[in-house]
């Protein structure tokens, strides 16, 4: 605990609005500078609606905190402290007035709880908001796990599997994100962070309307078209096994309550379970969606009503088919597990809530929240005595999580480079990838953090899901992935039936948008195949805007050129925080990439 002889609501009031900020409306284009340079972050940070701290002075920022705290020197009662805390949100045009209230309101206890023991000053506020020129913030400190003191085992580069050899098919689902409040016919553009819903009003000339399957703006999918989606998945079946990332609910992260929150996991768990059968095993990862208030997951060490105990061990009882009982008695204690997919081939699901800067939790201490990668290392130390591969899920991408979090991660891929063989995230609702070099010169491929498109629209894609191939169940396979294929539901065509162009088609296809070793003349999908594939978008710009295109699913019209393509490089190579900034830095981008890209909330 920091020793202070202000009040609490003075960190209070800086700490709460510098955690809320996130919170507005996320996956919604921001708005920008007029700045040509800046125009790449229109893309990176698609998925970002909140107040654009960019257009506001070092000197305004601390003022705009100092201000808000004095004014409550006198008192540190908590309604009081919301009630400021609501009406900054109102007078800083972060959200609409009443979302405000909502919000503020809903994590309003949590807040009081967490933040009892940290305190931010207006200028470490300034720093995570304007940035470094504003002053330090030095919460998340740096921190290290241990390696166990054994050798590294020779690298030996991976090699294409014999023609004939077995493939395991594995079907991956990613951000769902059902809107149970989801209205046809209502309006697809409305003020608050999510539209298509039974209170986004009426659309008229200038407002669309919302689709029967799903809408491009900022609306999530009804539940008929997450039920298509199972059906026709599992009709292009028979799948090995399948991963499931997290994030079950809708974007309306104002307004949820436990139960609901608890009842939509139940609903889209039972509807997996029977729609892709008794006979196949589903191993999912949690989303920062599925707690209430969103992105609110206390360490382990947290007891009692604001513990997570209540969401994990709701996971445990609807996972309990797919999920051994060992699995689950570490899901309930920190939300994270291992488990045995086949002789040979080890799956770990990481919670990575606990790498997240939204995580408020984390303010208080940062340190390997849970002992997780220190877990970690334990499990990749056994696989790698037993000479088993070993499959990484999680839902939010390493190079997007806190910068120790990140570094300490990247240092464990590097070390057990040869065991893990698949890293599978989703969260940035978009088509893409990041890479892992090795330390000493940061040239060498490693490893590739494969990133998933989503189920749901939000903001203006087509619903998704993917299929990775990888090397099969047989002595010495490598279980690298092979190939991979992302099918998608067409809205312009599944919302009009050919014929009737006002009606929906009754039951639309889920079709084949491109499989990557095809798209992009690769035979295979390793480290080094990726690598290559990114000196070819540099010298290449067609391969690349097909990627471009690609990435988001088949729905975009505006090309990414010169600036863009330099910071979605940047992004690619980037499977550590460091390297991102880094490569932010060197290109003269002053740290606008590393911002949009960790703005990502979905």
């Amino acid at each position: 605990m920091r020793l202070s002889s202000q009040p609490p609501s003075f960190g209070l009031i800086t700490c709460s609005l510098v955690l809320i900020l996130p919170l507005f409306g996320s996956c919604h284009p921001a708005q920008l500078s007029g700045n040509p340079s800046l125009d790449f972050m229109e893309q990176l940070s698609h998925s970002s609606v909140r107040f654009n701290w960019r257009n506001v002075t070092c000197y305004v920022c601390k003022a705009v905190f100092t201000i808000v705290d004095v004014a409550l020197l006198s008192d540190a009662n908590e309604e009081r402290v919301a009630r400021a805390v609501g009406e900054a949100c109102i007078r800083l045009h972060l959200a609409d007035e009443q979302v405000c209230r909502d919000i503020i309101e809903l994590f309003r206890d949590d807040f009081i709880r967490a933040l009892q023991e940290s305190f931010l000053w207006p200028t470490e506020a300034c720093a995570v908001l304007v940035g470094p020129s504003c002053g330090k913030f030095d919460v998340y400190a740096p921190w290290n796990i241990t390696l166990p003191n054994v050798p590294k085992p020779p690298v030996k580069p991976p090699s294409p599997p014999k023609p004939g050899s077995p493939q395991s098919r594995v079907l991956f689902l990613t951000d769902v994100h059902w809107d149970r409040e989801y209205d046809v016919g209502s309006a697809a553009d409305c003020k608050e962070p999510l539209c298509c819903r039974n209170d986004s009003g009426s659309p008229n000339l200038s407002r669309r309307k919302a689709g029967h399957w799903g809408t491009y703006g900022k609306c999530d999918l009804p539940l008929w078209t997450v039920e298509n989606l199972l059906k026709n998945a599992a009709k292009a079946g028979p799948w090995d096994w399948v991963y499931w990332t997290g994030d079950i609910p809708a974007h309306n992260v104002w307004s949820q309550t436990r139960e609901q929150q608890l009842s939509e996991l139940t609903v889209i768990s039972k509807l997996i379970h029977k729609h892709l059968g008794p006979n196949v095993t589903v191993y999912p990862a949690v989303g920062n969606h599925e707690s209430t208030p969103v992105n609110s997951f206390p360490p382990p060490y947290i007891h009692g009503n604001r513990s997570s105990s209540w969401l994990y061990d709701q996971m445990a009882e609807e996972w309990a088919p797919w999920l051994p009982d060992q699995a689950l008695k570490t899901l309930r204690y920190g939300g994270f597990y291992t488990v045995q997919i086949q002789p040979g081939l080890r799956l770990v699901s990481l919670n990575m809530n606990f790498c997240a800067r939204e995580n408020f939790w984390l303010m208080v201490n940062s340190t390997d929240p849970g002992d997780q990668l220190q877990w970690l290392v334990h499990i990749l130390q056994a696989s790698e005595d037993k000479g088993e591969k070993v499959h990484i899920i999680g839902h939010i991408p390493p190079g997007l999580c806190l910068s120790s979090w990140s570094w300490n991660y990247y240092h464990i891929v590097n070390r057990y480079e040869s065991t893990i063989t698949g890293q599978f995230f989703g969260h940035t609702h978009l088509d893409e990838f990041q890479m892992f070099y090795d330390e000493e010169t940061m040239t060498r491929p490693l490893g590739v953090a494969f990133i998933a498109p989503s189920v749901t629209t939000y903001v203006l894609l087509n619903p998704g899901y993917r299929v990775y191939y990888v090397d099969g169940n047989y002595q010495g396979s490598s279980r690298l992935v092979l190939d991979h294929e992302t099918y998608i539901l067409n809205l312009t065509e599944a919302n009009h039936s050919p014929g009737a162009p006002h009606s929906p088609q009754k039951d639309p296809k889920w079709t084949l948008l491109y499989r990557a070793t095809e798209a992009y003349g690769l035979s295979t999908l390793f480290p080094s195949d990726f690598n290559r594939l990114i000196g070819t978008f540099i010298n290449d710009d067609p391969v690349f805007q097909k990627f471009w295109y690609l990435r988001y699913k088949g729905h975009i019209s505006k090309p990414c050129k010169e600036v863009c393509k330099t910071g979605i490089l940047c992004y690619l190579r980037s499977g550590r925080y460091d390297d991102l900034k880094q490569c932010d830095y060197l290109n003269g981008f002053k740290g606008s990439l590393a911002r949009a890209a960790t703005k990502t909330l979905c």
